[in-house]
């Protein structure tokens, strides 16, 4: 099944896409995390592409998409999830389950509390929504949330460095002859634009409004029951399998599956998870 590419304009927002499968197969959403794109799809919409229609859209400050620079355009998870909810509006997309990863979790959860009725069920991939899934390596980054000082700001800047991505971020408990350089290498070439780390950086200062939302998300789960299927990377340093299980305390019925794989899941793992997915789908 071909991948096709494509913009579609958000207000001063072209957001780019990649989509494949029948056009009237059941839609699944992806939506990546940090500090990737769509990209980090492109091993898992073949598997799945013969069954779903599947769309993945880079989110603003990321990979191809375009949107105005930073101090022009406010770059918060509020802010990018006004701007995915306006890109599904524009690909008539009235029903949908969503896959969500890392940075797509919280956009796609506000997604769902938005409007739930048009939230056919939920992948989370290493997404979290519970305080239990935080390790022990969010230290900086509380420390900005805490008291947004220049000094706390330039301590979170080591995340984006290429050392980070490429050995912390995807090589942590990854098989490394299974781990190819494509992702992370990409990935490292975005951040090196001008401007990124700086978008960047305002992300991770706005990630503590995720935080404060969990309680809402867990309030959205409770009362709408969407059909979950959690797919953890085990070693994740980031996500605990803590945040995986604790899905369960909101939706008894959830399928949580813990795989021996890092962060980026689908790096090593796309074919295990493309097999649980059709499952959970039937």
């Amino acid at each position: 099944m071909t991948t096709r590419y494509g913009f579609r304009q958000v207000g001063d927002v072209d957001v780019f896409y990649r989509e494949a499968g029948p056009s009237d197969g059941p839609v699944i959403l992806l939506l990546h995390g940090f500090p990737t794109a769509s990209h980090m799809f492109r091993d898992l919409i073949p598997l799945l592409a013969d069954r779903f229609r599947l769309i993945a859209p880079d989110l603003p400050g990321f990979g191809q998409t375009k949107a105005p620079p930073r101090g022009t355009f406010d770059y918060t998870f509020d802010r990018i999830a006004d701007v995915i909810e306006g890109f599904t509006e524009a690909m008539s997309l009235d029903r949908y389950a969503l896959y969500i990863f890392d940075y797509g979790a919280p956009v796609g959860l506000r997604l769902a509390m938005r409007h739930p009725e048009r939230v056919s069920g939920i992948i989370s991939q290493n997404g979290n929504a519970y305080v239990e899934g935080f390790s022990d390596e969010w230290g900086p980054w509380e420390a900005y949330w805490r008291e947004p000082s220049p000094a706390n700001r330039e301590a979170c800047r080591p995340s984006l460095a290429p050392d980070t991505i490429r050995n912390w971020q995807y090589g942590t408990g990854a098989d490394p002859e299974l781990l190819s350089p494509d992702g992370y290498e990409l990935d490292i070439a975005y951040m090196a634009r001008p401007g990124a780390e700086d978008i960047q950086l305002d992300l991770i200062l706005d990630y503590r409004s995720n935080v404060a939302l969990y309680p809402a998300f867990q309030s959205y789960f409770r009362e709408h029951r969407p059909p979950l299927l959690a797919v953890w990377g085990r070693h994740d340093p980031a996500f605990l399998p803590a945040g995986a299980e604790a899905y369960r305390r909101d939706l008894p019925d959830a399928e949580i599956h813990l795989l021996d794989a890092g962060h980026f899941a689908l790096e090593t793992h796309a074919g295990e998870i493309a097999a649980l997915i059709r499952r959970f789908a039937s």
